[in-house]
């Protein structure tokens, strides 16, 4: 059928490789165009057998490719690596200490700026709005704001 076997599967394959396989797909292509072709004609004689293994090939490659669009690359579980990304023991008990200095730092500031700077910082709220709410102007929200984060940022010094 074939006189120099070793080079159509050569030049086979470097069509494939001229249509994006990778040097591996393009060999699986080749062998199972090959397998298909032998028992589709069983010694029977094919006009052009390189134009139909090449064909065969080709058609082999859109459908792997048709497959990987459809349902995705398939990934053996042992090639990936698991990252994980939360936070270690260390820093969780850091984070929580810090947040129980932020309560306790809370909790020694003046009650009206500790509610004005929450309402600004955490509700998101303009000094005009907390102005009209407290019946204050806005430059003493901004006093009260500035006050609490400055008392926070000295409390907090250091965490």
């Amino acid at each position: 059928m074939f006189d120099d076997l070793k080079a159509v599967f050569s030049r086979v394959r470097a069509v494939l490789r001229r249509r994006g396989a990778s040097p591996h797909d393009a060999d699986d292509f080749v062998q199972e165009a090959w397998l298909r072709m032998t028992r589709r004609l069983d010694g029977a004689a094919v006009p052009s057998p390189e134009a139909y293994l090449t064909r065969t090939a080709i058609n082999i490659a859109i459908d792997a490719h048709r497959a990987r669009a459809a349902h995705g690359a398939e990934t053996a579980v042992d090639e990936l690596q698991v990252i994980d990304v939360a936070p270690g023991v260390e820093a969780q008990l850091l984070g929580k200490e810090r947040m129980d200095r932020l309560w306790t730092c809370l909790e020694r500031m003046p009650e009206r700026t500790r509610e004005i700077l929450l309402a600004h910082r955490v509700g998101e709220r303009t000094y005009a709005d907390i102005g009209r709410e407290f019946g204050i102007s806005e430059s003493v929200v901004g006093k009260h704001v500035a006050r609490g984060t400055a008392l926070l940022a000295t409390w907090m010094e250091g965490w």
